[in-house]
């Protein structure tokens, strides 16, 4: 009967980690589509960032319908509620494209970021579940080092397929409709799609272990976000997330146009998207540094250096031109690695019972990512106006992630600590 739990175990974490992977590859893609989108549409940057608005907006709307749908049907059938909203947004993306209208682009990404969001809240519990609990942290790490491969090879791919589909000319393509010249996203998200519905399929039809579940049911004393929020070091870790998030996807989203100017890195639109996947790339290297360097090194510290040398290589490359500054904003990645882990466990320390509502706060404040890029294209267009210039304009930008860096550098050294005065939970 053992053998035959682990079996199950085992199948299930194989299909739970795949999904782990998706989201990771599908979430990257935006970096990649941005600039496709930008350059089909005539975009200024700020409406180019739309498309991280309405990505990262769903973990602001969606996630306290998401927690109650888990605690509703459960993980198992939560993950294919999951895929399914998720691949439907994908598939929305080819009629989105057959009909050149950017605006459907827009609701196709909201809604396969819903069905991520779903995700968030269903396969990490029931990675949790899936053995021995004492072995709970390293399922949970290994599938979040498969996550960072997504992260990693989503905008090398998509690169590849969507930048470097055509062999037109720039010329060329703006005398084509706007059709015409979007329909390289197609084959890639019907790839999606068709994957995320296999997932469900298997995960639907497996007989994958239904293990009991912590739900908001078997807490009695519906403890609730004002008691939580109580806490000092939880509103201002809530921020730090906030603006970790949108400094992270913020540098991601703009890299691939900044890469490409003549005066930066000069790189192909057919090549931007190595280059993308060097920074996510980075970050994944670095976790599993971080992972060793916090066995020895007090986190807030290292927390605070970490965001100092971000803050150093934003200011690189607001000062200098060629390739040093594409490397500068590409070693962002490495840096970037431990900040949410470390954050996030700063803040749900010593909470005790109110550790679910402090999480489900936490998980919310990925919202950043909908707001700091959308902050920064609109300060891009606008120093672009008055320089007319666009490098400029993409250069001293990034004033804003290096804002929220500075930010997180005042978390390590003194936010995070404001728990200690008062008694744990």
């Amino acid at each position: 009967m053992t053998t035959r739990s682990n079996g199950a175990n085992q199948l299930a974490f194989a299909a739970v980690t795949a999904i782990f992977f998706m989201w990771g590859f599908i979430t990257e893609l935006n970096d990649v589509l941005i600039p496709h989108l930008k350059a089909v549409f005539e975009l200024k940057y700020w409406q180019a960032m739309l498309v991280q608005f309405c990505f990262f907006g769903a973990y602001l709307v969606m996630a306290l319908p998401a927690g109650a749908v888990v605690a509703r049907v459960g993980y198992k059938l939560g993950i294919v509620i999951g895929l399914l909203v998720a691949g439907s947004g994908a598939l929305l993306i080819l009629p989105a494209a057959q009909a050149g209208v950017y605006a459907m682009f827009l609701v196709a990404l909201f809604i396969l970021a819903s069905g991520i969001v779903l995700l968030q809240c269903s396969a990490n519990p029931y990675v949790a579940l899936l053995g021995a609990p004492e072995r709970a942290p390293s399922r949970l790490n290994l599938a979040q080092a498969i996550n960072s491969v997504g992260h990693t090879i989503g905008p090398w791919v998509g690169g590849a397929l969507i930048l470097g589909a055509t062999h037109l000319s720039a010329e060329q393509l703006a005398q084509l409709p706007a059709a015409e010249r979007v329909h390289t996203v197609q084959p890639l998200y019907l790839g999606v799609a068709s994957a995320l519905v296999l997932l469900a399929v298997l995960v639907a039809f497996f007989r994958l272990p239904a293990h009991a579940e912590a739900t908001e049911k078997a807490d009695p004393q519906r403890h609730t976000f004002a008691e939580v929020l109580k806490y000092p070091h939880v509103r201002w870790g809530v921020l730090a997330i906030f603006l970790y998030v949108g400094a992270e996807v913020a540098v991601g989203s703009f890299l691939a146009n900044y890469a490409m100017r003549p005066d930066v890195g000069a790189i192909a639109p057919a090549d931007v998207g190595h280059y993308v996947s060097m920074y996510w790339g980075s970050a994944m290297v670095g976790r599993f540094i971080g992972a060793a360097l916090l066995l020895k090194f007090d986190p807030r510290r290292l927390l605070r250096l970490y965001a100092v040398v971000n803050v150093g290589l934003l200011l690189t490359t607001m000062v200098v031109s060629g390739p040093g500054a594409m490397w500068s904003v590409i070693a962002i990645g490495l840096f970037n690695s431990i900040m949410f882990p470390t954050i996030f466990t700063l803040v749900i320390d010593r909470l005790g019972p109110l550790v679910p509502k402090a999480s489900s706060l936490l998980v919310m404040a990925i919202f950043g990512g909908a707001v700091i890029p959308f902050l920064q294209g609109h300060l891009v267009d606008f120093i672009q106006s008055v320089s007319g210039n666009e490098t400029t304009g993409l250069r001293f930008a990034f004033v804003i992630p290096a804002l929220c860096y500075a930010y997180i550098i005042w978390y390590g050294w003194r936010g995070s600590r404001r728990h200690l005065e008062g008694a744990a939970v």
